[in-house]
């Protein structure tokens, strides 16, 4: 026996397909009306089901009606409905789905709901799908639209996000530009300033991750200008005591460095793996102990 689900989506596609004359009484697009309004309908009915597939797919055939009455607003907000369904069974769907919501945010105008949209599509891609790439993609994006809108904090957050996977990757390069960037944006506040040091801190080791020393203690050096209190933190003289034994080749200072930083201020598995992958290039160690 077919479920609710089933007999709405049946009669969503007879009528989406119908061909039905034209009269005085009806509209050539009130067919594709009724059926927006049936594949919602059985969109809502797989959910309750827990049909979350077959929910999607309703709520994408409702778009794409939505679209054949040139209704865009409704579409997105389908394409956005069908991938909270997908996200739940179809990462792969759920991404689609937003792309799609988020090229018709663009063209109605609405960068922070598209950008909003873009942030989503990389949690998912990060969280769910593991492709770490587009993730990172995606966060630039959201960043760029969020700053389009003069949403800085929002901007920023995506950013760090950013840069952080870019340093998962070994992309350091585009990592300490994003780190700075953030660090730049947060100097200007007294509400966001507190979170500086720590943006040079990773920035810093992104930096010395190249194996450029001298790049590295350039950067330390314009950091402490861009911001004198930086230079009576643990976090620069930690920086500048990697950086020195890292020149010096002293993997054993090294590891003497990191392990009084840590004993102090706990390291997170992010810079954990910086580090590790920052003392490879001095000597072969299996760990930072």
């Amino acid at each position: 026996m077919s479920s609710q689900g089933d007999q709405l989506r049946q009669k969503a596609d007879k009528k989406s397909t119908s061909t039905s004359s034209f009269s005085f009484f009806t509209s050539s697009s009130s067919k594709f009306e009724e059926a927006h309004d049936l594949y919602q309908s059985a969109g809502n009915a797989y959910k309750i089901d827990k049909r979350f597939k077959d929910a999607g797919d309703c709520f994408v055939k409702a778009a794409e009606m939505a679209l054949k009455m040139n209704e865009k607003d409704d579409a997105a907000n389908d394409f956005w409905t069908a991938s909270k369904a997908y996200k739940l069974s179809n990462p792969e769907l759920a991404v689609a789905s937003l792309q799609k919501t988020i090229q018709l945010y663009k063209e109605k105008g609405r960068f922070r709901q598209a950008a909003d949209r873009e942030k989503e599509v990389a949690t998912i891609l990060q969280s769910e799908g593991g492709d770490l790439k587009a993730a990172l993609d995606a966060y630039e994006s959201a960043g760029d639209l969020y700053s389009s809108e003069d949403a800085s904090a929002s901007a920023n957050q995506c950013y760090k996000e950013a840069a952080e996977l870019a340093a998962t990757l070994g992309d350091y390069g585009r990592a300490t530009g994003h780190f700075e960037r953030v660090a730049s944006q947060s100097l200007g506040s007294a509400l966001t300033r507190y979170g500086v040091k720590e943006y040079y801190l990773k920035s810093g080791l992104c930096w010395l991750a190249t194996a450029d020393v001298v790049s590295t203690k350039r950067a330390i050096d314009n950091y402490c200008t861009a911001d004198p209190t930086f230079a009576s933190t643990r976090e620069c003289q930690f920086l500048n005591a990697i950086a020195d034994a890292f020149d010096a080749g002293d993997a054993e200072g090294f590891t003497a460095a990191v392990a009084e930083y840590d004993r102090l201020t706990k390291l997170d598995q992010w810079k954990t793996t910086i580090l590790l992958n920052i003392k490879r290039s001095i000597a072969d160690e299996p760990s930072l102990t």
